[in-house]
């Protein structure tokens, strides 16, 4: 069997270790970073962590705080303008996979003249500008350990998957001290997420022997302390292992691809504004109930690895407890519908096809068990909007 792996070239994981910024820094010869970020942790002060050091070591860091919840062009634009108005040699992405997908894409956008939408898949995107240096602040995204960034074409609505060793960081410091502050629904949001992440590796047709031990290792550690993540924030045996899960489950999809509930997901958060890790939690349950039938053992060795089987259950039945898991999830971690976040059914209804159109074309879909044409995802979307009504 021959693949391929990517993966940054240098991790740094541990409690306290965002202090550590000038070290990483330093094994690279980099020192004049501009620090991706977003308002929330400028105004919360977090993003002290790393300037703080910085600037005792006498490294003096620009600040681009300007990126939003789901970054779109025209903030990837903006933050090339910032750029390239000061002489950098490395882009810091800190916070949520937001502020990281924006360094990410800044680096790819700066390294030439076309626009965002030249890059996005099917075009390879191995080429940015400056490194990046990730540093998540949720335990979700996995993107300081992905070849993916994603924007949202702010002019046709449309969440554009980039693909390509230009998006993969340079390395990554992953500090689990970062999240115990971290608010219960983006615990939960990004902890879904991260687990989407571990499971659609594994069941990818793109699944390598690497990313199948990356992702069941992701999946062990992300079962059994979501939910304490979640019930008690500043657990810190939780919080560490979410985020070392996460992390796990990012190297696994950067090399397997994620799958249908990604594919479906991003045209939800283009149109409708839902966060990227909710609307995958939305989805998850009833995409696991389509897709099960055609990969059984898989999911049903997910379903153990997670905790909803036993070791002894016949795969079967242990596919089936997953299913009912990730649906009981849901409700425990209070996971609306897409009508219980506000969506208006007509407009649903008005987006669906082009939804369903969009997911296919970002290419996801086909990397799952059982590849959807465009009526059963549109009927999947159906699904979606009267669960647990």
């Amino acid at each position: 069997m021959e693949f391929n792996i990517v993966a940054p070239r240098y991790m740094l994981v541990g409690g306290g270790t965002a202090g550590r910024i000038v070290e990483v820094l330093g094994k690279f010869g980099l020192s004049r970073p501009l620090v991706v970020t977003d308002p929330v942790m400028v105004s919360l002060g977090l993003v002290r962590r790393i300037l703080d050091p910085l600037a005792a070591a006498g490294i003096v860091a620009g600040v681009f705080s300007e990126t939003i919840p789901e970054p779109t062009d025209a903030v990837v634009v903006a933050g090339v303008k910032a750029l390239r108005a000061g002489d950098y040699d490395c882009l810091v992405g800190f916070g949520g996979g937001s502020p990281i997908d924006t360094a990410k894409a800044m680096a790819i956008l700066a390294g030439g003249e076309a626009p965002m939408s030249a890059y996005k898949v099917p075009h390879a995107a191995d080429r940015g500008a400056l490194p990046v240096i990730a540093v998540p602040t949720t335990a979700g995204t996995g993107s300081e350990a992905t070849r993916f960034t994603v924007i949202t074409d702010a002019a046709r609505d449309e969440k554009m998957l980039i693909a390509g060793l230009g998006a993969l960081p340079l390395a990554g410091i992953v500090d689990f001290e970062l999240t115990l502050s971290v608010p219960k629904r983006t615990t939960a949001d990004t902890g879904i997420d991260a687990l989407s992440h571990a499971l659609e590796a594994y069941v990818s047709k793109r699944a390598t022997p690497f990313s199948d031990a990356l992702a069941m290792s992701a999946m062990e550690l992300i079962g059994p302390n979501l939910r304490a993540a979640y019930m008690e924030p500043g657990n810190r045996g939780a919080r560490e292992a979410m985020m070392l899960g996460a992390m796990q489950a990012g190297i696994a999809f950067s090399n397997a691809s994620v799958a249908l509930v990604h594919g479906m997901s991003r045209p939800i958060g283009a149109h409708f504004h839902v966060p990227h890790g909710l609307s995958n939690a939305m989805l998850l349950p009833a995409v696991t109930r389509f897709s099960i039938p055609a990969a059984v053992a898989r999911y049903a060795e997910a379903s153990r690895r997670i905790g909803f089987a036993a070791a002894g259950d016949a795969d079967e039945v242990a596919a089936e407890k997953l299913a009912d898991g990730l649906a009981s999830w849901n409700a425990d971690l209070a996971v609306p519908t897409p009508r219980g976040f506000g969506i208006e059914p007509g407009v649903w209804q008005a987006k669906k096809a082009l939804m369903a159109e969009q997911a296919l074309a970002s290419g996801s879909p086909a990397n799952n068990p059982r590849v959807p044409d465009k009526g059963e995802i549109m009927a999947l979307y159906d699904v979606v909007w009267g669960a647990n009504s």
